[in-house]
């Protein structure tokens, strides 16, 4: 646990990074990292903590959107990541919605910087926005009268008799809330994982409600087996890590674009977007060389000078000199990316048991059950990681159209 010190934060919210990839993005302390994390969320599940672990649910909200009083002139204002650019773009009129957004986007945020003051928000929150009233639909789902929104790439249903619901109706905005700030200026802000809605002033135009997990059902902890089951598999990751070493040691001190683990990372996600599953170590090893192959030849057939087809000529021979002479330690880097995916999976199954709010996915065919797009989990000194079905959600979310652009 000591060493989740170090692990995964920004000093702005404004990017988290999936599990497994940081073995990719950090080597050997990264592993380690991320194995210290699911051992601490196995205790958290087994009732058996003993340090603080929060979890809190995904939602598949936005876009993302910051609101609050800025620390620099005291003027309340809503905005985007944007608000963090080098040149920010912060709003506190319409004029300024309007000069830096365009489109669906602006729309939503006037809706914002009319209503969001009535919640007097202390310094500054960041969430996700869910709706605005002509995103509310009705529909009828299993026999059932519901009303929902689709804000991203999950439907968000809700029974229109519920006391939820009726809420939202009378609302013009919904907003999820998940990371609080604080800063002396806009350029120093730190963020701080976790909102709670009750410190929050109450108004019928706003929806607001907070990211934290909650268990209702009781469903979601560890029995003595499925623990014991689930360090097995820590213990593989663990052992597959020690075996990659001496290759993710090389890896974490590459910074080229065309580097091995700049590749991998990119190799990897090739396969959630053609939703193909990552579990056969031998099999991906060797594709990952013929991928490897293939980009190199397109880059040099992307090229029409001579120099350009030498350079990368010269490139792709080491780069596939590299891979076959460290095939071995690759073999384990990707042992322990799917390990820990493994790892991973089982946390979010249990966690998806809770009871909560319809989820759905849109096809063809109408609307199919999913889960939620995921959950990020917090140490007991605010470090955050994302847990998401990388397979259900994100290759989803890759080909989704947005309904806010």
């Amino acid at each position: 646990m000591d060493n989740l010190t170090t692990f995964l934060t920004e000093a702005k919210n404004t990017h988290l990074e999936h599990l497994e990839d940081e073995i990719i993005n950090k080597g050997v302390v990264g592993g380690n990292q991320a194995i210290a994390f699911l051992v601490s969320l196995k205790d958290m599940l087994a009732g058996q903590s003993k340090r603080k672990m929060n979890v809190t649910v995904k939602w598949d909200g936005a876009p993302a959107i910051f609101a609050g009083t800025d620390p620099d002139n005291g003027k309340f204002f809503v905005g985007t990541k944007s608000i963090f650019n080098k040149t920010p773009k912060i709003n506190y009129t319409v004029a300024d919605i309007n000069k830096n957004h365009g489109g669906g986007l602006a729309a939503k945020l006037i809706v914002a910087l009319k209503y969001f003051p009535a919640l007097n928000i202390p310094g500054i929150w960041q969430g996700d926005l869910l709706y605005t009233r002509e995103d509310l639909k009705g529909s009828d789902i299993d026999g059932e009268r519901v009303i929902m929104f689709t804000p991203n790439t999950i439907t968000y249903t809700v029974p229109v008799r519920s006391q939820m619901a009726q809420k939202i109706l009378a609302s013009k905005i919904g907003v999820v809330w998940h990371t609080t700030y604080s800063g002396n200026s806009m350029s120093t802000l730190k963020a701080k994982f976790g909102a709670s809605v009750s410190r929050l002033s109450k108004t019928r135009n706003v929806w607001s409600t907070d990211a934290t997990f909650k268990d209702t059902s009781g469903n979601v902890m560890f029995t003595a087996s499925e623990s014991a089951a689930f360090q097995k598999v820590l213990n593989m990751a663990s052992g597959s890590l020690k075996k990659a070493s001496s290759f993710l040691r090389r890896m974490s001190s590459s910074s080229e674009s065309e580097s091995i683990p700049y590749l991998l990372k990119i190799f990897l996600n090739s396969y959630i977007r053609g939703g193909e599953k990552i579990e056969n170590t031998a099999k991906v090893t060797a594709f990952f060389g013929k991928w490897l192959d293939d980009r190199m030849d397109q880059k040099i057939k992307s090229v029409k000078s001579t120099a350009g087809k030498k350079k990368w000529t010269a490139h792709k021979k080491i780069i596939m000199s590299e891979y076959t002479k460290y095939n071995k330690e690759l073999y384990f880097v990707i042992a322990t990316y799917i390990t820990l995916q493994t790892a991973k999976t089982i946390i979010i199954r249990k966690l998806e048991r809770a009871e909560g709010i319809g989820t759905f996915i849109k096809t063809p065919n109408g609307y199919r059950v999913t889960a939620p797009e995921g959950f990020v989990a917090i140490d007991h000194i605010g470090k955050a990681i994302k847990l998401v079905d990388r397979l259900e959600f994100s290759r989803a979310n890759f080909t989704a159209p947005k309904n806010w652009g």
